[in-house]
């Protein structure tokens, strides 16, 4: 049996970038053929699409992970590898992604709306592309990024023109059976419904949709009954229709009392709307009262007497019986009029254009901060020094030559500087911690060495090992002074 599902945790993971390729062209009688490693191929997104034909979550409820495919290795002979395939996850009409801190990020309304919910990764370049005036057979390529990888959470709220609302068996479900083609469950007890059941009215040349919300009662708004979970499909309606039950026999209960109870409920919900979408609260929405059960006598009588204090809220008021189909036309024709009133004052927004905002001309990219944790060490931020982190193959002296080159055109040794780094501070990029070395020439030519080399790593090695054999003369030179001194202490 389908169940109904209206909220969702879905985990996301976009593809992997496919790594770069370094390869070297060969052919007889052309030594020397040059670089042709291909470049990577992007991982692929996944996106969120409003598909008309779905209505639920419940295939997320039940496979609550998603991940996109990888992209494919680079290959010789200029072979680029092939991008990952984009990974699009149907979801039904009204539904609203937030992160895991319940943010909004987006509120796909209409079919064909999509949302990225997580980007792939980027192919590293290869040799290829890799080389330029000083490296003309690069030795190394860059490695492919990870994919977006994202907790969001999936609502679902219904796109209903009509809401109604009311206490359980107030008939709300019965109205919808006979407005609409709907069929939902109907039965003589309180939370028989247990979701919202939506149907299409058509009224003369208006056509309207129109949904009954369960489980509202005092205390909904805090969770009591099932209030909490479906108050929110009302937020995008543009009526609200009180249905009221003017026959219950429960002491304590009539029809004001119950509107009030219900009023005080949808003034203490909060809409989680974008206040972009301009619909407001729940409390600004044109409001409607439909006493119903008027096939009862004393529910006819009932519902004569309290008419005219609604009346004097400035609410349409309509007497009807479900059973009997009694007073249905007008009511039909004056949601209507209302619908299509509301529609007009509140247009639907166009669709939005990106904004595009240009980088500011003293935006380094990066910024150098002081390392909270280690003594004396800083820690560099930034979208390109990070990504250029991660694509770095560190076991190959030549490609960490070439990050070493990229952050000094980006002015990152120049703002160590400035910062008081000294040499062999501790600096972070993202994952990766090293002892910085500003004695190593970085951003300048250098003369090639062999493929996946680099001089000035070397050079900077020697250097260490030679510092550090120098301490270790001082250590033991310090240490036999002291013996010195201590025999003639002795004597």
């Amino acid at each position: 049996m389908p169940r109904f599902i209206d909220r969702v945790v879905l985990h996301v993971s976009a593809g992997k970038g496919g790594n770069g390729c370094a390869s070297v062209h060969r052919e007889k009688f052309k030594p020397l053929g040059g670089p042709d490693g291909g470049n990577g191929g992007r991982g692929g997104d996944v996106i969120l699409e409003v598909d008309e034909g779905v209505h639920t979550l419940l295939d997320f409820h039940f496979h609550p992970r998603a991940k996109a495919a990888n992209g494919t290795q680079g290959m010789g002979s200029n072979r680029d590898g092939a991008n990952g395939e984009d990974l699009v996850l149907r979801v039904p009409d009204g539904t609203v992604v937030l992160d895991s801190g319940g943010r909004m990020l987006a509120d796909l309304v209409g079919v064909g709306a999509r949302f990225r919910a997580a980007a792939g990764g980027r192919g590293g370049l290869g040799n290829a592309a890799l080389a330029s005036r000083a490296r003309k057979a690069p030795g190394f390529a860059l490695l492919g990024e990870e994919g977006e990888e994202r907790d969001l959470v999936l609502e679902l709220k219904s796109v209903a023109d009509v809401g109604l609302v009311g206490f359980p068996s107030a008939g709300k479900s019965s109205l919808v059976s006979v407005l609409s083609a709907a069929k939902p469950k109907i039965a003589d007890y309180p939370f028989t419904t247990l979701v919202p059941n939506l149907g299409v009215v058509s009224s003369g040349e208006t056509t309207f949709t129109v949904a009954d919300v369960p489980g509202l009662i005092p205390g909904a708004s805090e969770g009591r009954g099932l209030g909490l979970d479906f108050l929110r499909h009302l937020e995008r309606c543009a009526v609200l229709a009180h249905v009221v039950d003017c026959a219950t026999l429960e002491p304590g209960r009539d029809p004001v009392s119950d509107v009030d109870a219900l009023e005080a409920e949808l003034a203490a919900y909060k809409s989680a709307l974008d206040a972009d979408a301009g619909l407001g609260e729940l409390s600004d929405r044109p409001r409607v009262v439909i006493l119903n059960k008027a096939d009862v006598p004393d529910a006819a009588e009932l519902a004569e007497m309290v008419t005219p204090e609604f009346a004097a809220r400035g609410w349409p008021v309509f007497t009807i019986s479900a059973v009997t189909r009694a007073g249905l036309r007008p009511l039909t024709f004056a949601l209507a009029e209302l619908v299509e009133r509301y529609r007009a004052e509140h247009p639907k927004a166009p669709p939005r254009r990106p904004v595009i905002r240009p980088i500011a001309v003293d935006d380094t990219g990066f910024s150098v901060i002081a390392d909270p944790q280690i003594p004396g060490g800083f820690i560099v931020r930034g979208s390109r020094p990070e990504r250029w982190v991660r694509q770095t193959q560190f076991d190959n002296d030549e490609a960490v030559g070439y990050l070493a080159d990229r952050l000094a055109r980006l002015g990152v040794e120049e703002e160590l500087m400035k910062q008081g780094a000294e040499a062999g501070a501790t600096v972070t990029i993202g994952d990766v911690t090293f002892d910085w070395e500003p004695q190593t020439p970085a951003g300048v030519d250098v003369v090639p060495t062999g493929r996946g080399t680099d001089a000035r790593l070397d050079q900077v090695q020697r250097v260490s090992a030679a510092q550090r054999k120098h301490a270790s003369r001082v250590r033991r030179g310090l240490e036999s002074s002291a013996e010195s001194d201590a025999d003639v202490d002795g004597r």
